[in-house]
């Protein structure tokens, strides 16, 4: 784990390499300020000697400056390293994410990569920073404060060796308690974002039903369940002061008792009794900060493992040595397909056959649940198949280069998806290099180029999140131009039309028949009316294809698409369909 997370320090090593060496020596030098206070006191201060109070005291200022310099630069370079390790850990991060495939982020839920990427990462980073400066500090000044001490008096340094396991009992007992509760603090979070999420993302559904009152308290018992394991958590934790505050009190009390003897039998003078006091106080607070650290361990280890279980999880579709580079045609191929989700037996798909030409028109048609959606994810190779071949232009998916074949396939959702920001920024997500003449053309395309002109700023039009200042057919006209844009062979159609009248989607439809024949284009809906014209019609059943035919072959053969025909005819008033 720990080697996984260091590969993100690069170019911000030399930061942590200096900040421990300055870390040490600021230690060295602050452990022999009492020294050198003790011999002011008992060879000055006593006897009355001018000269050494000034000689020693002159030392002692540089000294200080010395030890302060190196604090400041310790944690300067340490606040420098740690913020450029998160920096780059979240680019790692999100560039994992990124190669993954559909069934990778089917695993991690969106809310938890999110928490990830935010909370977990701070965490790690504060951590960070705590073991570069801080955890080299503790041991540092314990270890030379122990060795001063039994430089001074060897009675003393033996109080402080039997101090330490006392305090590191403790210690370990509250690390072992509160680490497992803070790893499901973490998984609360979890909780708690994706509550958030799915009410933001669906306000206005909410608002409409009335469903505030529900979703608050689905949020207070989100956020209750946290509160609940942090406090116990931290009560677990809170236990680090009483025992310190104890052990401090107890130190001090013995020290004191047995450094009056030692000073009433002449075995120490005063001044050395003060740098032992000192020492006595540098020990236990670096105990003290071994605490902290342990504390922030305990928070930390568990967002590292969930950070590292993201990094270390290999992307579970990637292409091949030599993988091929050019996608020959538009042909699509299904070989005896047979396709489930990972950790499911049920089979989506079983044993699917189906040859689409290049160019054709092909309607997917079929009642809800009937893997419509996961048949044309195979095609460029969203999912792998389970078993059996998916062909493109004659060749398996599995052995094109997949930028080369997603260049090739491009896919419009009923679910829109655009990006904050203009209307050409969003289009060129198709194309970076487009020109606005080709926006144009796309937008023609689309029939989306009439309401874009309509708008003040056009192309420069700013869109919200998520596109809210436009409707749901404008969104999804302006997602197919974006997706035409790309010149894919293969255009996929997923209820693309659903949002919009039938006239609009005619002149779609034209539009793709006059500009686009050569490009293979496949068209999941609900409405014979959108597939009527096509050369291939597929209607799905569970587990695969009920039967492939044009439309007119259908009403001959198949029941229940005669049956869906006939009504969808009544409900439209018996009009023709184009």
């Amino acid at each position: 784990m720990l080697r996984t997370l260091l590969s993100s320090v690069r170019e911000y090593r030399w930061q942590t390499i200096i900040t421990p060496l300055m870390v040490v020596g600021e230690s060295a030098i602050e452990v022999l300020l009492p020294f050198l206070m003790a011999a002011i006191i008992d060879q000055g201060i006593q006897p009355g000697n001018m000269s050494v109070i000034i000689h020693v005291g002159i030392i002692l200022l540089l000294m200080s400056v010395v030890s302060l310099t190196l604090g400041a630069g310790a944690s300067w370079f340490s606040s420098q390293a740690a913020a450029g390790f998160s920096k780059n850990l979240r680019h790692d991060l999100f560039n994992q994410i990124q190669t993954f495939s559909f069934q990778n982020l089917d695993h991690f839920a969106t809310s938890s990569l999110v928490t990830r990427l935010t909370t977990d990462i701070t965490n790690i980073q504060t951590a960070y920073q705590m073991l570069i400066r801080i955890a080299v500090r503790a041991p540092s000044l314990l270890l030379f404060s122990i060795i001063m001490a039994f430089l001074v008096s060897a009675q003393a340094g033996w109080l402080f060796v039997c101090v330490i396991p006392i305090l590191a009992t403790g210690l370990f007992w509250i690390v072992k308690k509160s680490r497992p509760l803070f790893r499901q603090v973490f998984r609360g979070y979890d909780q708690l974002n994706r509550v958030v999420r799915e009410n933001l993302r669906g306000i206005r559904v909410v608002k409409t039903y009335g469903q505030q009152a529900a979703e608050i308290d689905k949020f207070h018992r989100s956020a209750h369940n946290i509160a609940q394991v942090f406090s116990h958590a931290q009560r677990i934790v809170a236990n680090n002061m009483p025992l310190m505050q104890f052990v401090i009190n107890t130190t001090m009390l013995i020290l004191s008792w047995m450094g009056a003897k030692l000073i009433v039998g002449h075995q120490l003078q005063v001044g050395q009794f003060v740098s032992l006091f000192t020492y006595s106080m540098s020990i236990l607070f670096s105990l003290n900060m071994f605490a902290m650290i342990f504390s922030q361990l305990s928070v930390s280890q568990a967002s590292a493992e969930r950070v590292v279980e993201v990094l270390t999880t290999k992307p579970d579709i990637v292409a091949k040595t030599n993988a091929i580079e050019d996608v020959a045609d538009g042909s699509i191929e299904f070989d005896h397909v047979t396709f489930s989700y990972p950790g499911t037996d049920d089979d989506q798909l079983k044993n699917v056959n189906l040859r689409i030409k290049a160019g054709a028109v092909v309607g997917i048609i079929g009642e809800t649940g009937t893997s419509k959606t996961t048949l044309v994810s195979l095609i460029p190779r969203l999912y792998d198949v389970t078993s059996g071949v998916v062909r493109v232009g004659g060749q398996d998916v599995r052995n094109y280069e997949l930028k080369t074949l997603r260049d090739q396939v491009a896919m419009v959702l009923q679910n829109t998806i655009l990006f904050s920001g203009t209307i050409r920024e969003n289009l060129k997500w198709g194309d970076a290099e487009a020109t606005d003449e080709q926006l144009n053309e796309v937008l023609q395309q689309a029939q989306a180029k009439d309401f874009v002109d309509a708008l003040p700023d056009g192309l420069d039009t700013n869109l919200e999140q998520t596109g809210q200042n436009v409707s749901g057919g404008q969104r999804q006209r302006l997602t197919i131009a974006r997706a035409l844009l790309k010149h894919p062979k293969i255009l996929i159609l997923d209820n693309a039309t659903s949002a919009t009248d039938s006239q609009t989607e005619a002149r779609i439809r034209q539009a793709f028949k006059t500009d686009l024949p050569n490009v293979t284009k496949l068209m999941i809906t609900q409405r014979v009316a959108s597939i009527i014209d096509a050369d291939q019609i597929i209607i799905m059943k569970r587990g695969g294809i009920e039967a492939v035919g044009t439309h007119e072959e259908l009403m001959q053969t198949n029941q229940w698409y005669q049956q869906l025909y006939q009504a969808q005819q009544k409900q439209s008033g018996g009009g023709d369909h184009e």
